[in-house]
């Protein structure tokens, strides 16, 4: 589906679906369902990333995207969602349905850090 089909055809439903949640995203990583793309600046990523992820910086999708694993869900994601958004409409218009990981990089590292890491591998595992 094209960007023109893509805002022509958005609705709630749309909005719902593109965004993955903190704990969602976190799930399917730990479960091997998902990739996460960061796209930040190399710089940006070797100074901190989560794990797993693969580091796809924005300016370099238009030559690197092939190399993303489509057999899993796709994130994208930045440290708040604003690059991870572009980085999402722009893998959807090649056809890759994914998502933008809403909350961020950020949201997604205050997840998984002390007394809330221990509660959130304790409710997966059940």
């Amino acid at each position: 589906m094209g960007l023109e089909e893509f805002v022509k055809n958005f609705g709630y439903e749309t909005r719902k679906e593109m965004k993955a949640s903190v704990e969602e995203t976190a799930r399917l990583l730990m479960e091997g369902r998902a990739v996460l793309v960061d796209i930040r600046f190399e710089e940006e990523y070797k100074v901190w990333n989560v794990q797993p992820s693969v580091n796809i910086p924005l300016n370099e999708l238009p030559e690197r995207w092939k190399e993303i694993d489509t057999s899993k869900v796709v994130i994208t994601a930045c440290p708040h969602k604003d690059r991870a958004i572009i980085a999402m409409t722009y893998l959807r218009e090649k056809g890759i349905p994914a998502k933008y990981l809403d909350g961020g990089l950020v949201g997604l590292v205050e997840l998984l850090r002390a007394d809330k890491a221990k509660e959130f591998f304790e409710r997966t595992q059940k």
